[in-house]
C-alpha cells in the first residue's frame, strides 16, 4: 500500500521589514531620560521602575518600544539585561551647563538616529524634493514603506525641527549643513562618504567636466573648490578654457569634453548663458550632473526634481563645507544615476 503524500507547505509570504528608525520624535523620546533624572537623581534603575517614574503601568509593548526610542537616539543605554541608565548625551540635553549644551545634545542625538541621520546626511545643504519626489526617495532609497510614510515624515520634520537642522522658506524645506558647527555631522558626514567611496564605481580615468562662468569671483571657484571636490571623489577634473582649449572649435571641444565625462558639475549662479547652454547639452546626452548654486532664483523651475546644492558666501566655512558636499554628490549621483539626470517625464 502507498504511503500517503505528506501535505505540502506552503509559505507565507513575510511581512516587509521595517527599517530601524525611532517610532518617536526626539523630544518625545526624552520623556523616559527626564523622568528618571527628576525621580530617581539619573540613577540606573529597571524597566519597570522607569515606568513608575514617568507615572505609567508598564508593559512590552508601547512602553518598551518608547524605551527603544530613547536608546536609537542614545539618550539611554542598558548596563544590563533589564537595567537602564541615562546617558553623557541625555544629561547634556537635560542638564545643560552651557548654552548651546542642548542644541548640541540634539544635534548628536538626531545624528544616532537610524535612517534619520542617513537622510539628513543625504539632503544637507539642500532643499527636500517635492512631496511626489521625496515620497518617492523615502520608499525606493530608504525603505520606509508606503504606509508608514506619514509616520516617519511627521518623526522626521519634528526631530530636526527641534536640533535646528532644517528650515522653512515659502513652502520648501531646506536642510542645515551643520558640518563645522557639529562634531556628530563630521562624523556621520565621513561615515556616508567612505560608504559612497566604496559603493560607486569609479576608474582611475574618469573624468568631471565642469561647467561654470569664467571669470571672477565665480571663475576662481575652479581650483578653490571644485577641483579639490573632484580629486576627492577620485575623478579627472576638467574645464573648457583650463583642460581642453585649444585649436579647433570651442565648441566641438566642450561637446568633446562632456560626451566624454563620466559626471559633470553645473555652476547655476547668474544664470550664465554659457553654462545653460552646456548644460542642454548635458541634458540631452542624459548624462548626471550636480548642479550647484548660492541662490533659488538662478536655478529654472523644471530642474526642481533634480538636487541641487546651495551654498551661502557669508558662512565663514562654505568652501569646505561645499568641497564636501559637492564631493559627496559626484559620488551619490555615480552610484544613482537617477537623481541626477534630466527627466522629460518628470
Amino acid at each position: 500500500m502507498a504511503g500517503k503524500k505528506k501535505p505540502t507547505k506552503v509559505k507565507r509570504p513575510s511581512s516587509p521589514k521595517i527599517p530601524n528608525y525611532p517610532r518617536s520624535s526626539l523630544e518625545k523620546a526624552l520623556r523616559i531620560p527626564k523622568s528618571i533624572l527628576e525621580q530617581n537623581a539619573g540613577k540606573e534603575c529597571s524597566d519597570e521602575e522607569s515606568a513608575t517614574y514617568v507615572g505609567v503601568k508598564y508593559n512590552k509593548g508601547p512602553y518598551s518600544l518608547e524605551i527603544n526610542n530613547a536608546i536609537k537616539y542614545g539618550l539611554l543605554e542598558r548596563p544590563e539585561s533589564g537595567k537602564l541608565q541615562l546617558t553623557t548625551l541625555a544629561r547634556k540635553m537635560l542638564k545643560p551647563q552651557e548654552s548651546d549644551d542642548y542644541l548640541s545634545g540634539a544635534r548628536d542625538a538626531a545624528m544616532k538616529a537610524p535612517i534619520i541621520s542617513d537622510i539628513y546626511t543625504h539632503y544637507r545643504g539642500e532643499n527636500l524634493p517635492d512631496t511626489e519626489f521625496f515620497n518617492n526617495a523615502l520608499t525606493d532609497k530608504f525603505k520606509i514603506p508606503k504606509e508608514k510614510l506619514s509616520e516617519f515624515k511627521s518623526i522626521f520634520f519634528e526631530t530636526l525641527e527641534t536640533a535646528e537642522l532644517i528650515k522653512e522658506d515659502e513652502g520648501k524645506y531646506r536642510i542645515i549643513d551643520a558640518l563645522e558647527d557639529d562634531g556628530a555631522v563630521q562624523e556621520k558626514v565621513k561615515e556616508t562618504f567612505k560608504k559612497l567611496e566604496k559603493s560607486a564605481k569609479v576608474k582611475s580615468d574618469d573624468s568631471c567636466f565642469v561647467m561654470m562662468p569664467y571669470r571672477n569671483p565665480l571663475g576662481s571657484y575652479y581650483d578653490k573648490i571644485y577641483k579639490p571636490a573632484i580629486e576627492k571623489a577620485g575623478l579627472k577634473p576638467v574645464r573648457a578654457d583650463d583642460d581642453i582649449f585649444g585649436t579647433g572649435k570651442i565648441i566641438d571641444q566642450i561637446w568633446s569634453g562632456i560626451n566624454s565625462a563620466k559626471i559633470l558639475i553645473a555652476e547655476l549662479t547668474t544664470r550664465n548663458p554659457n553654462v545653460f547652454y552646456e548644460l542642454g547639452l548635458a541634458h540631452a546626452l542624459k548624462k548626471p550632473v550636480v548642479l550647484v548654486s548660492s541662490n533659488e532664483e538662478d536655478v529654472p523651475f523644471d530642474l526642481n526634481h533634480i538636487r541641487v546644492i546651495y551654498y551661502d558666501v557669508n558662512d565663514p566655512f562654505w568652501g569646505q563645507k561645499l568641497i564636501d558636499k559637492v564631493a559627496e554628490n559626484i559620488l551619490s549621483a555615480i552610484k544613482n544615476p537617477e537623481e541626477a539626470i534630466f527627466d522629460t517625464k518628470k
